[in-house]
C-alpha cells in the first residue's frame, strides 16, 4: 500500500460514446512544469478513456516500489495465464515463466506492452483487480479528482476514465518524484527475446528537447498522448487526447508545446489569450474555453536567487504542497519566485514536510515575510539550495 504520496497538481462531463466517429471534441492541456502554472488547455476537464496513458499509473506506483525496496530491478516476476493472455499490444511473454522487473518496465514504457503491465499490477497487489483499487487510490492520493482505473495496461473498460488535467498531475509527479527514472521515458528502443523493439513516441525523434511520456490508443478512447519537452531552462507537459488520427495528435501537441517555449523563452510573462489564439489556429479545436486570466507569471530566479521563504510545516506532502502553492498563488505579481520546494525531514521519529517558496534574493524574500506575517501567516527566510531535490514518499 502507499501512503502519504504527495501531488504536484497543475494550477486547473461529458458523455463519452463507444466509437471514434461519435466521440466529443478533443481534451488538451499544456502545463508549466516546474510551477504547474496552465499555459493552456481546451476541454481539460472532459472524462475520456485514456487508453495505455493508464500505464503512467502502474509505472508511478512501480516506481514508488523500487524507491522503497519493495521491488527490485532484477526481481524474477511470475507471468500469470491472465498476463500473458493480454490482448496486444504485447511482447508475447508465457504463462508460468518470469520476466525481470527492469524488462517488464521497459516493455510498459517503450512496446507500451499490455502483458508487461499486468505482470507489473499483479506483483504489487493480490491480483489485477486489486492493483486497480491501489491505482485509483493513489490517483486520488496525487490529486486526480476525476480518474478511476479499472486495470493495468488501458485496455478498454466502460468505467475507466481519466481526464488531460488529471493526466497532466499524473506526469508532473513522475517527473519530481521520481528523477532517477523519469529517462526511462525517453529510452527509443529496447531488446527482448533477440527481438527489438521501438518506441510508440514519435516526438522524442520529431520534437527537439522532447524526452517523454507516453501514448495511448483504442477505438473508443481515439489517439491520446501525455509529452514533456525541455528548451533551455524551461520545460512543459502536454496532453492531448480523443483525436481520430496519429498524425493530427501529434502535429497538435507539436504546436503547443512549440508556441509555449517559444514565448516561455522570449518573456517572463505570457499573455494566456494571445497564446491560446495561436495555439487554437494551429491545432483542431470545437469550442472555446474562459481563460482565468489576461496574463500568466512565468516566474524566474532573480539575481542572487539563492533564497527561500517558509510558509509551515506539515505531516503529509499534499497538505504542504497545497500551502505552497496558495502563498506563491498569493504572493504573485509581486515576487518572481522560482517556484516551490516541499522539503522532507523528520521531528521526532515523524516525517515532516516544509512549504518553501524558492528561488529569489535575500531582500525580497524578506519583504515577501513581511507582507505575509502582516496578513497572519507564519513565515521564516531561508538559504535555498538550487540543486535540492523534490520529496520523496
Amino acid at each position: 500500500m502507499i501512503k502519504h504520496i504527495g501531488f504536484i497538481a497543475a494550477a486547473l462531463i461529458a458523455v463519452l460514446f463507444q466509437t471514434a466517429q461519435t466521440r466529443a471534441s478533443v481534451s488538451s492541456i499544456i502545463i508549466d512544469a516546474e510551477s504547474g502554472s496552465v499555459l493552456y488547455a481546451d476541454n481539460a476537464d472532459e472524462r475520456r478513456y485514456p487508453a495505455s496513458l493508464t500505464k503512467l499509473m502502474t509505472l508511478y506506483i512501480t516506481f514508488n516500489a523500487l524507491e522503497n525496496g519493495t521491488l527490485k530491478l532484477d526481481d524474477k516476476l511470475k507471468i500469470s495465464y491472465t498476463a500473458a493472455n493480454r490482448s496486444p499490444s504485447r511482447l508475447g511473454l508465457t504463462p508460468g515463466k518470469t520476466i525481470d522487473v527492469r524488462t517488464a518496465v521497459l516493455g510498459t514504457i517503450v512496446k507500451s506492452a499490455n502483458d508487461c503491465a499486468t505482470v507489473l499490477g499483479e506483483a504489487l497487489a493480490k491480483d489485477e483487480r486489486a492493483f486497480a483499487v491501489l491505482m485509483t487510490q493513489t490517483a486520488k492520493e496525487l490529486g486526480m479528482k476525476n480518474t478511476t482505473f479499472k486495470n493495468a495496461s488501458g485496455l478498454q473498460h466502460s468505467k475507466q476514465k481519466t481526464t488531460a488535467r488529471d493526466m497532466a498531475v499524473l506526469a508532473s509527479a513522475l517527473y519530481h518524484h521520481f528523477p532517477q527514472y523519469y529517462s526511462w521515458f525517453s529510452i527509443p528502443s529496447f531488446e527482448y527475446e533477440g527481438k527489438t523493439y521501438k518506441t510508440h513516441n514519435f516526438l522524442l525523434k520529431d520534437f527537439d528537447g522532447a524526452d517523454g511520456m507516453k501514448t495511448g490508443y483504442t477505438a473508443a478512447a481515439g489517439y491520446n498522448i501525455v509529452t514533456s519537452a525541455r528548451r533551455g531552462s524551461h520545460r512543459v507537459i502536454a496532453v492531448t487526447m480523443g483525436h481520430d488520427r496519429q498524425q493530427t495528435r501529434d502535429k497538435s501537441v507539436y504546436a503547443m508545446m512549440d508556441k509555449a517555449l517559444d514565448k516561455m523563452e522570449k518573456s517572463d510573462y505570457i499573455d494566456s489569450r494571445k497564446l491560446y489564439a495561436e495555439i487554437s489556429r494551429a491545432v483542431p479545436k470545437t469550442k472555446a474555453v474562459k481563460l482565468a486570466s489576461a496574463q500568466t507569471y512565468l516566474a524566474k530566479p532573480s539575481k542572487g536567487g539563492n533564497w527561500a521563504i517558509q510558509v509551515g510545516s506539515f505531516g503529509s506532502y499534499g497538505k504542504a504542497e497545497n500551502q505552497a502553492k496558495k502563498m506563491k498563488n498569493k504572493l504573485a505579481g509581486k515576487f518572481a519566485f522560482r517556484g516551490i520546494d516541499i522539503e522532507k525531514f523528520t521531528l521526532e521519529g515523524k516525517t515532516m514536510y516544509r512549504s518553501k517558496l524558492v528561488g529569489i534574493d535575500k531582500s525580497a524574500a524578506g519583504q515577501a515575510c513581511s507582507l505575509l506575517k502582516k496578513n497572519g501567516q507564519s513565515c521564516m527566510v531561508t538559504a535555498y539550495r538550487a540543486n535540492a531535490a523534490y520529496a520523496q514518499n
